[in-house]
Order: structure tokens, then sequence, then C-alpha cells
């Protein structure tokens, strides 16, 4: 691996992504594509701010060995179910298409638990529809983790998910319900970069408990 692209990474998982891509050292180039100035710098770092709704102006740049995806809102930042699926759903999809299009071998994307394209519930029914159509691109390899409520520190503090965070660690406490205890954003963004890393061809998806064994937890 040489060079990594990421698109999301002002995010939970993003922003520890990229501070991990960073330091290592078997990546000697990182695009960053953002809506907004990540506030790194890095010699090896190129970012770019740019706009989600045009990918033309952009997806000729995703060029290198690996994308990451990890871009991401909620209902209450994007105002609508039909915003924030335009932000989880089609901007990491026209990104994903175009690394494809550009040859880019391998792709991590970080999803969700209990994503499902046929769910009742509107945010599981938009991250299995966005796994579905990733796994269609002619990518090399594709990996897909799915974890649970996320902790860790957030440049925008949501009230909701660390109410959940607190309940999901109780509830992880019960052994029938252990599935259900949260996992910090820096072990995702570790397990996304052991998935980059591991060279088995064709689509991996992993649970909770794959997300820690790929983290090294």
């Amino acid at each position: 691996m040489n060079t990594a692209l990421l698109v999301g990474s002002t995010g939970l998982v993003g922003n520890y992504l990229l501070g991990q891509l960073l330091l290592d050292d078997r990546f000697t180039h990182l695009k960053v594509f953002t809506r907004r100035p990540t506030g790194y710098q890095n010699a090896k770092l190129e970012e770019h701010v740019v706009d989600f709704d045009h990918p033309r102006d952009w997806g000729h740049l995703l060029r290198g060995d690996v994308l990451f995806s990890s871009l991401g809102t909620t209902l209450r930042q994007a105002g609508s179910q039909r915003a924030q699926h335009r932000v989880d759903y089609t901007y990491q999809l026209d990104a994903a298409k175009a690394a494809a299009e550009n040859g880019v071998h391998t792709y991590v994307l970080v999803s969700s638990a209990n994503a499902d394209p046929d769910a009742l519930v509107f945010y599981s029914r938009m991250k299995g529809e966005l796994e579905r159509d990733a796994k269609r691109l002619p990518f090399q390899r594709i990996r897909i983790l799915q974890p649970g409520i996320l902790a860790g520190s957030r440049q925008e503090p949501r009230l909701g998910e660390k109410l959940g965070v607190l309940l999901a660690t109780a509830a992880g406490a019960l052994p029938m319900l252990h599935h259900y205890r949260p996992i910090h954003g820096r072990t995702v963004a570790q397990a996304m970069i052991n998935a980059a890393l591991d060279e088995t061809p064709g689509v991996q998806t992993d649970t909770l408990e794959g997300v820690f064994t790929r983290a090294g937890k």
C-alpha cells in the first residue's frame, strides 16, 4: 500500500482514521476529500476541499491503492431523510464509483450494525442500500465494517448518541446483550486499516465482533 484515499475525515471514525493513517508508514501518501478543512498539516497529506454534489469536478483525483469511506451525518444535522440519504448514500457511492473507475483496487467502508436494504428503519435501510450497491463495483477487494454505537470524542457533540453509549454500555455488561456494547471510533479506524491490508480477494463484511478482531482487541 502506498497511496490511501479518505472520504469523510472530520467525523468520529474519519478523524481517528486520518490521524492513524498519517502515522502509518505503510501509507506514504494520503489524499483526503472533505467538505471542510481538516486542520492537519503533514508532508504526506494532500487535502481536497470539495463539493460532494459535483463529483465530476473531483472524481478524477480519486487515484491510489485504497479508498477509505467514513462519510456520514445525522438526521438532525441534515434536516431531512432525503438530505441524510444524499450524504450517507449518494456522496459515498459516487466516490466509490469514481475510485473503481480509476483503478483503485481496495475499498473499505464503515457501515453500521443491522444494515439491511429491506429494513423498516430508515437508517438501517440506507446503510444496507449502500452496502448492496457498493458490492457491485469492480474493486478487487471490498471490506465492510458494521460497528454498533460509536464512542469517542466528536467535534460536534451528540446528546442522543451519548445516551445511547451509556445504555449500550450497561446492556453490554449482560452476557446475552454483549453484542450491543459500544465500540470506540479509534478501534474502528484501526480495524479499517487492518482490513485494507488484508490481501484476500473479494468481499468481506465484519460485524461488531469482527471489528474488534481486526483491530486486535
